[in-house]
């Protein structure tokens, strides 16, 4: 028997696995694909290494900051700052039609850019600021409070406002339109206050890092292991019986899958606390050029762009959103050295439905149509690299249900999260995207809270 099963090998998964090993648990983590990561994972194609997922980092501070996300991330797993080797950006935007606002790892910059921008905003903004400060991460209050509405009533310029949600939503809002005032705390600290950076080695020396120490400390993983239900009795969760008919038994189970995907793992036919899945979805275009992005003059890491006043943030009626995008160039951050090749990735917002609707053949066109297309959108905001294009990929939303499960594809799950990481089940407990925190940083630190709140107590 384990003390602890963990479903999905993913950061949250993998940082609870090490976390309980520690205490001398036994832990088996089982994923059902062939690789570890989720949608934050990598991959060779035509002699070229891939990230999937990762753009930055969030909750940057310096080396030896003690206080914020990632100094405990690496107090709590034990690892150090130089094992992950984590460079800085320098510098992104944010830009809509006739304004853009730069911002780097120093707020101070981003202060001053509101300031330029929207000289009437300045002692707003730094009210806002310090509102931000003083959140509580861990009250799940803040989840009945609309942001746009709390925003409302700090700011008075409505552009600002919408400058301000399309990064926070490109990056952690599972939720159409808003965003809960709790997570647009979280994403506008962990962005515009502490910062973003990236490993040399990109999201697999995160992965190999954490692998390593889990299995360093007696820890078992299990591929192509995929669940295919809870078996519980009287309450509990007794074990898992995986899709290959194995059963395991385990004295309490943690779940990354999501929590609609984690409830219809349930044998006891309980009712549950139903919720709607997510309807936010990506596609995401990966160009490698003969050149750094620099020699080009796109010097940003990543530029957020929008080309109306009104940031729209819902699932679109078309293949793929052009309107807004995320551009990210990871050779632009402060390494030592630079990458084999220059990279300009685009992601925009894509309707699930569409793409799951396509037979191999369509999907395959549709891929190189929508890529073009979303490239052309793109470069309305960037200088035009198109000419020193050497090879490309792209992935939709049917390949992040492949490597996460999400219904709909969804990236950041479903929109009502579960703080605590309970269920109606005693010892079956929730991590990951759908308890609450995004982004890798975030995700460790659900792995690590939900072990030690629900997994070293007793």
């Amino acid at each position: 028997m384990y003390d602890t099963i963990i479903i999905g090998a993913g950061m949250s998964g993998l940082a609870a696995g090490i976390r309980l090993a520690y205490f001398d648990q036994r832990v088996l983590v089982l994923e059902r694909h062939f690789t570890i990561g989720g949608l934050n994972s990598f991959y060779r194609l035509r002699g070229r290494d891939y990230d999937v997922g990762l753009h930055a980092l969030t909750n940057i501070t310096p080396k030896g900051t003690k206080k914020g996300p990632l100094a405990r991330l690496l107090r709590q797993l034990r690892i150090s700052w130089d094992d992950l080797q984590i460079s800085p950006q320098v510098g992104s935007d944010i830009v809509f039609p006739g304004t853009r606002l730069r911002f780097d790892n120093d707020l101070d910059l981003f202060r001053s850019e509101v300031s330029r921008e929207f000289p009437k905003q300045s002692d707003n903004f730094d009210r806002l600021i310090s509102e931000i400060v003083e959140y509580d991460d861990l009250d799940d209050s803040h989840q009945e409070i609309s942001a746009r509405q709390r925003l409302g009533e700090i700011l008075t310029d409505p552009k600002l406002v919408e400058m301000l949600f399309c990064p926070l939503m490109f990056y952690g809002s599972a939720r159409e339109h808003d965003m809960d005032w709790g997570q647009f705390s979280i994403m506008f600290r962990s962005i515009f206050m502490e910062g973003l950076g990236r490993p040399h080695a990109g999201v697999r020396l995160i992965l190999k890092q954490l692998v390593r120490q889990y299995r360093g400390l007696g820890g078992e993983l299990k591929l192509r292991a995929g669940v295919e239900r809870l078996a519980v009795e009287d309450g509990k969760v007794v074990g898992v019986v995986l899709e290959n008919g194995e059963e395991l038994t385990a004295r309490r189970v943690l779940s990354s899958a999501g929590w609609p995907e984690t409830m219809r793992m349930c044998d006891d036919g309980a009712p549950v606390v139903s919720r709607q899945p997510g309807r936010l979805s990506f596609c995401e275009t990966i160009a490698s050029l003969d050149v750094e992005p620099k020699t080009l003059g796109h010097r940003s890491t990543i530029t957020f762009y929008n080309d109306s006043e009104e940031f729209t943030w819902t699932k679109p009626d078309t293949p793929c959103d052009l309107r807004s995008g995320v551009i990210c160039s990871p050779n632009n951050f402060q390494y030592g050295k630079p990458l084999d090749d220059g990279t300009i990735r685009i992601t925009a917002l894509a309707n699930f439905d569409y793409w799951r609707g396509l037979d191999e053949h369509d999907y395959r066109l549709e891929k190189l149509r929508w890529y073009d297309r979303i490239t052309e959108s793109a470069v309305r905001f960037v200088p035009d690299y198109r000419s020193r294009v050497i090879d490309t990929d792209m992935f939709t939303p049917t390949t992040i249900v492949r490597f996460t499960g999400h219904d709909n594809g969804a990236v950041y799950g479903t929109p009502e999260k579960q703080i605590d990481g309970r269920t109606h089940l005693d010892n079956l407990f929730i991590c990951g995207t759908d308890q609450g925190f995004v982004g890798i940083v975030g995700s460790i630190m659900s792995g690590i809270g939900m072990a030690n709140m629900h997994c070293l107590r007793d």
